[in-house]
């Protein structure tokens, strides 16, 4: 029920609801106020007063905008609406005073500092700050902390704003960051000079409203306005994540996050953010051909007429990697299929439905996460699998869900009920009451870690049957970027990947590179990096990684939407689906199209959901049959965060990473 109240602002009267607070009023009526410590998706901590305003007819001094609401102002004397003035002689004095506390003792590192250019701090000495200092004093310093890899620190920077410490508590659910010491003393820090233990730590830097918190890989290599800027999509996990892709000539610079309140609000994982230098590294720029058991370069027309003569009258079958955007795959498919082969995108053998869109692609939509008051996880760790999907169920917790997990035991960051390990346990789900739960809204949610065995299906069969008992929507969540849209457009054969690749003479291995080919059968690899897939061919064409072509891909709720290019790719390598176009020519079966447009348009022909970006179409599918169950336990789908792809095996700060977790994860504790 709303509580619309009227405010006047500046002489603007406009209607808002009364739990909002001043400054969200002041930013519905049009007003920018200026703040350091208020973040909408942090706990109001009301410490830098950078905010204040005159509330007509209040007290008589200024007032904090981020702590009051409107329902806490009175009516003038005639029962007029409240008056809020942002820009009174009151409050530039407040506001200039403010300003000038803040700077007493802030070092002059702006031309070092890497927030030089993006700066809040700057910004608004612009339009608060003085050309003069008012003070004689030393100014005081403060040391630095080891936040471990990511997070560089300037401590003697640092305006005490909280909002790294509230964003570790709150969102991140860590505990190594606080403040101690009062008054001149106060300094945030981290406890027992602990580093930081959180795939999600990247985002602090964000939050930072000056250059105390930045980013160590990063530091000191550009300028903000020296970067092109590019929206555009994560590939990273399935959750597609909204990022901005910054590079300076040729090369990714940094990633940054954007706000998308539907997918990722606007936090991203540390490997969404910190990947950017295995797009340097390891990267495949020129054709290969293997002669006399060795990988020798080559021309593209050698490589292409070699792929071309190898399938010629041969048994085709396709595999399609976790990074390929719908575009490739659809070129892929009419490719194979138009040679009589097979194509396959579940290389990890999960067992999703074919057609079934409910059945693969879930009912729910990720926002449905926030108001879901019971929420059960079947086979899945997605702190591992989507660090910001877990942030996302953790803010749930904290107002009030309950969550039950069935499956492997893991530090979640929120309190859960574990219900068991096994298929039993899933089956056990069936025997309860769910009365209470049929009143509020509720969420089940299935990892592909429970998908993977022989009886997959019948595992996600039994889950739809929990969410229809208890009136739950059902999201998949996958670990694959590229999945939903393989299976929108239908690459999957009857039987898996086994069946595809069952009796081929030729495999065409676009970036799948999770998966092991047996000897005896040709393989032609097409991806961006040398990784396995590469180690294991016989031609390889280079292909353009997720930051070097525009493509479509579809989230892991259904969702499709647009990347952008943001570079270009090295060498000679090409975009993905323009290899398949030139290949199909000489294999003898041409596709007819002749740019990515024309492309798209057969694309939406067949898949007409796939033209509506960055909506969630209405998902169909018959509850899936109930087969009985094995009596496996559920394992999770990543074994190690940080090296799930090609494009992070290829980075030196993953592989730091990942060797530091797994440090911990065996290193033993003091009392030992």
């Amino acid at each position: 029920m709303s509580d619309l109240r009227k405010i006047n602002i500046d002489g603007t009267e406009i209607e808002v609801d009364g739990a909002m607070t001043l400054i969200q009023a002041c930013e519905e009526a049009g007003v920018e106020i200026p703040r350091f410590c208020y973040h909408e998706r942090l706990s109001i901590a009301g410490n830098c007063r950078m905010c204040l305003v005159e509330v007509v007819g209040g007290p008589p001094k200024p007032a904090a905008s981020c702590a009051m609401q409107v329902r806490d102002l009175r009516p003038g004397p005639e029962g007029q609406a409240p008056q809020v003035k942002t820009n009174s002689p009151m409050v530039k004095k407040a506001r200039e005073g403010v300003m000038e506390f803040m700077l007493i003792n802030h070092p002059l590192d702006c031309p070092i500092c890497d927030q030089g250019g993006e700066c809040d701090l700057q910004d608004q000495a612009m339009a608060y700050g003085v050309d003069f200092s008012r003070f004689r004093e030393p100014k005081r310093a403060v040391d630095d902390l080891d936040l471990g890899p990511l997070v560089g620190t300037a401590m003697t920077r640092c305006i005490s704003c909280t909002r790294c410490v509230r964003f570790t508590t709150e969102v991140a659910g860590i505990t190594q960051m606080g403040q101690t010491g009062r008054g001149e003393d106060a300094e945030i820090t981290s406890y027992l000079n602990e580093t930081l233990q959180s795939n999600l730590q990247g985002n602090i830097i964000d939050l930072c409203p000056v250059g105390a918190l930045t980013s160590k890989p990063y530091a000191f290599t550009a300028r903000p306005w020296e970067l092109t800027k590019t929206e555009t999509i994560d590939v990273m996990d399935a959750l597609g994540s909204n990022i901005r892709v910054d590079t300076k000539g040729r090369e990714v610079m940094r990633i940054l996050p954007r706000n998308h309140d539907g997918v990722n609000e606007e936090w991203i994982s540390d490997k969404t953010r910190f990947v950017w230098d295995g797009l340097r590294r390891q990267r495949l720029d020129r054709p290969y051909v293997r002669v006399d058991g060795k990988l020798k370069p080559a021309t593209w027309p050698e490589a292409l007429a070699a792929a071309a003569n190898a399938m010629k009258g041969k048994k085709v079958a396709g595999l399609i990697g976790d990074l390929v955007p719908v575009e490739a795959a659809f070129a892929l498919k009419q490719l194979v299929e138009g040679l009589g082969g097979k194509v396959e995108c579940r290389t990890d053998n999960a067992r999703l439905p074919i057609g079934n869109r409910a059945g693969y692609a879930g009912t729910a939509t990720i926002e449905d996460i926030d108001s879901a008051k019971a929420i059960m996880l079947i086979g899945t760790n997605p702190r591992d699998e989507a660090p910001v999907l877990n942030a996302r169920i953790r803010k749930a917790w904290l107002n009030g869900a309950t969550i039950g997990v069935v499956g492997q035991a893991a530090d979640l960051t929120y309190d859960y009920h574990h219900l068991g390990t096994d298929r039993a346990a899933l089956e056990a789900l069936h025997g309860l009451d769910h009365s209470g739960a049929l009143e509020k809204e509720t969420l089940v949610i299935v990892g592909q870690g429970a998908l993977r065995e022989a009886d997959g299906l019948a595992v996600l069969a039994h889950a739809q049957k929990f969410a229809a008992d208890t009136g739950s929507k059902l999201l998949v969540l996958h670990t694959a970027a590229s999945r939903v849209g393989a299976m929108d457009i239908g690459a999957v054969t009857e039987g898996g990947m086994a069946a595809a690749i069952d009796g081929a003479e030729v495999i065409y291995n676009l970036g799948a590179d999770e998966v092991e080919i047996d000897a005896g059968a040709f393989v032609i690899y097409q991806g961006s990096h040398g990784d396995r897939g590469a180690h294991r061919a016989d031609v390889i064409l280079p292909g353009a990684a997720y930051t070097e072509e525009n493509g479509l891909f579809v989230n892991t709720e259904g969702r499709p939407q647009l990347a952008m290019r943001a570079a270009f790719a090295p060498g000679e390598a090409k975009e993905n689906w323009a290899i398949l176009r030139a290949l199909s020519a000489e294999a003898g079966a041409k596709l007819g199209y002749d740019s990515l447009a024309q492309l798209r348009t057969s694309l939406v022909a067949e898949v007409p959901h796939l033209a509506r970006i960055d909506e969630v179409a209405e998902k169909d599918g018959e509850p899936l049959a109930q087969d009985k169950l094995g009596n496996a336990g559920f394992l999770p789908a990543v074994k190690d965060f940080y090296l799930t792809n090609p494009i992070a095996r290829a980075s030196q700060l993953m592989a730091e990473l990942s060797a530091g977790a797994k440090a911990r994860a065996t290193g033993k504790m003091a009392a030992e």
